[in-house]
């Protein structure tokens, strides 16, 4: 059961953190609390990739826009063309990221290193154009007017005031159940299996271990954790803009994962909630980029583990 303990730590910090907001009538928060959950989405992904498969990626920011791009396409211009239903968006986005994460993956993954972080880099940069180059995207001016997604009993995926508190449970459910996900994962065959090839290729291909399927299945799965939480913030913030596939915002996921411990996935969303919530409150002002890059130096050097990584999680038996 102790695998579990970063779960219910997450569930039981998210209700006391809601209690406290509206015991202090600060609901505004939710706002950004809600947009820090599916922020933390990508970085959980990304810490599945780099702290047990070993394989930097510096282009998530496009896997997050994707899934976004494809929900907003779908639920404005696909329901004014063709009825596509706005609830339908959701899964169409994921699996927009995830079939896209296989095609980019099949040559990518067989790079090591700078290498491998260089052709993620390009991959990021040809979305973050190709966004900017479409008029159905909306090139500079992003996708407005993505209508809410009805769910059940009432509840929509929106940013609407009067359900604040119902997205902000939503958001952090998600962030719960992929946390779950990942702690299941890491504590079964396939952990080993990520682990070992984290440790050497070599050995563990030596050892029976499919090292290129592997690779391949966990880079596709940290591109779901991205695209559900860029399909999920579209229908919540009621648009998409270009920003959201820049190269920084990648560099700003790693600078995260790298901060919570690569081997942590419980660290990473503690440090990815409260940075990027920091962030989206203006915190950093103008200095935002480079307080993420001053990160990234300052872990690299100081805490290669990161501050949740003195123990890692990828050495648990």
């Amino acid at each position: 059961m102790k695998r579990y303990l970063p779960v219910l730590a997450l569930a039981v910090l998210a209700v006391g953190v809601q209690l406290a907001v509206t015991a202090l009538k600060a609901e505004y928060l939710l706002t950004q609390l809600t947009m820090s959950a599916y922020y933390t989405l990508v970085t959980l992904g990304l810490c599945l990739l780099m702290g047990y498969a070993g394989q930097v990626s510096l282009g998530h920011a496009g896997f997050f826009a994707i899934g976004g791009y494809t929900t907003a396409v779908l639920s404005t211009a696909g329901a004014a063309a063709i009825g596509f239903a706005p609830w339908l968006s959701l899964p169409a986005g994921v699996a927009a990221s995830a079939v896209i994460a296989l095609v980019i993956g099949l040559p990518v993954l067989r790079l090591r290193g700078h290498y491998l972080a260089m052709a993620t880099l390009a991959f990021g940069f040809i979305v973050s154009r190709v966004i900017l180059g479409t008029s159905l995207l909306g090139q500079a001016d992003g996708i407005s007017d993505v209508p809410a997604v009805r769910l059940f009993a009432g509840l929509a995926l929106t940013g609407r005031r009067s359900l604040r508190v119902e997205n902000y449970y939503l958001a952090w459910a998600l962030v719960a159940l992929g946390l779950l996900l990942a702690v299941n994962l890491l504590g079964s065959r396939v952990g080993r299996a990520l682990r070992a090839i984290h440790g050497n290729e070599e050995a563990a291909a030596a050892m029976g271990v499919d090292v290129g399927r592997y690779k391949l299945a966990v880079f596709v799965l940290s591109a779901v954790y991205a695209g559900v939480g860029g399909a999920c913030l579209v229908h919540f913030n009621g648009g998409i803009g270009p920003g959201e596939a820049g190269v920084m915002k990648s560099v700003r996921y790693v600078a995260l994962v790298a901060a919570g411990g690569m081997g942590s996935p419980g660290g990473t969303v503690a440090v990815s909630a409260a940075l990027t919530f920091l962030s989206l409150r203006g915190a950093f002002g103008l200095y935002d980029d480079a307080v993420f890059g001053a990160l990234l130096v300052a872990i690299m050097l100081f805490a290669p583990e990161g501050l949740f990584g003195l123990v890692p999680a990828r050495k648990q038996k």
